[in-house]
């Protein structure tokens, strides 16, 4: 059985947050550091059942992207050490292998979501507008189609327990200002479509991701929080991909078509999950990690 952590505790160093998923603690004044648990959120509420091992694949597949993307966009990684940090053996065996040092940014207001085919909430809004976040899309497309090209539909970022709010690129354009927003949309874009290639070739579709930026002393543009992971993303395997269905995932779309079975309003508090979902969870989430990553 995998570790489970659904909470950390770690008495040297400041908690600043306890978001959906990550712990997140000071690090002098210019870094984070940033620990992913085992919580799972589903439509932004957090599940009181942990899914096992969850953290340390998305932080193996965080580092993953961190590394073949930074070509293309600088990430938050910094060069401190863990042991650094967290000197004392107890506590940082508490996080090894699901915790990031990162440098310490400016997170801008909105989530940049790149979407490749038509489900979740942009199927519900082409169903009722034709459109989607107010993009115009062809007649007749199917659940789960894929988009004559892919999509940047951002959203303002929620608190815990909200729900983030699609917006226009209008007013993206007000919250950032009309370069920042291009820039955003630009290499959101960009990097959605190297990842989706190299996705593709091994076994998985990424159907729709979300990406968070800050910006640095400098003013530039830096890739931070999570990337291309199955709780930023949903990924379908290829080889059962149907249009017309919502597809099988190796994330916790999982969780959330086993959700909307349930008379539940989507409030806080979540349901608890059952054994078995629990279960083909985690190992859909590792085996995620194995085709992207090679590891796990």
């Amino acid at each position: 059985m995998l570790d489970v952590l659904y909470e950390t505790r770690i008495d040297s160093l400041p908690l600043l947050a306890r978001g959906k998923v990550r712990d997140i603690y000071k690090v002098g004044e210019d870094h984070l550091l940033m620990v992913t648990t085992d919580r799972l959120s589903a439509f932004d509420v957090v599940l009181p059942d942990p899914i096992p091992g969850k953290g340390a694949v998305l932080t193996a597949i965080s580092r993953f992207w961190f590394e073949r993307l930074r070509d293309r966009v600088p990430n938050h990684l910094a060069a401190l050490t863990l042991e650094e940090v967290l000197p004392d053996p107890e506590a940082r065996a508490q996080v090894e292998g699901r915790a990031m040092i990162v440098r310490r940014l400016k997170a801008l207001p909105v989530e940049a979501i790149v979407r490749g085919y038509l489900i979740g909430s942009g199927w519900k809004d082409y169903q009722a507008t034709g459109s989607v976040c107010g993009i115009r899309l062809p007649p007749g497309l199917r659940q789960a189609d894929r988009l004559p090209e892919p999509l940047f539909t951002p959203s303002t970022k929620a608190a815990v327990g909200d729900h983030d709010i699609n917006i226009d690129y209008a007013e993206t354009e007000r919250l950032l200002g009309s370069e920042l927003a291009a820039q955003v949309r630009e290499v959101s874009l960009a990097i959605y479509a190297d990842a989706a290639e190299y996705a593709r070739e091994r076994g998985i579709i990424i159907a729709d991701t979300k990406f968070e930026f800050g910006l640095d002393e400098d003013g530039r543009l830096v890739l931070i929080d999570e990337v291309l992971t199955p709780d930023s993303s949903r990924f379908w395997p290829a080889d059962q991909y149907r249009p017309g269905i919502s597809p099988p995932s190796f994330d916790k779309q999982f969780v959330r078509d086993y959700l909307e079975t349930l008379d539940w309003d989507k409030t806080p508090p979540g349901p608890r999950l059952p054994p078995e979902i629990i279960r083909r969870t985690a190992e859909k989430y590792r085996e995620a990690q194995r085709r992207l990553t090679g590891q796990g």
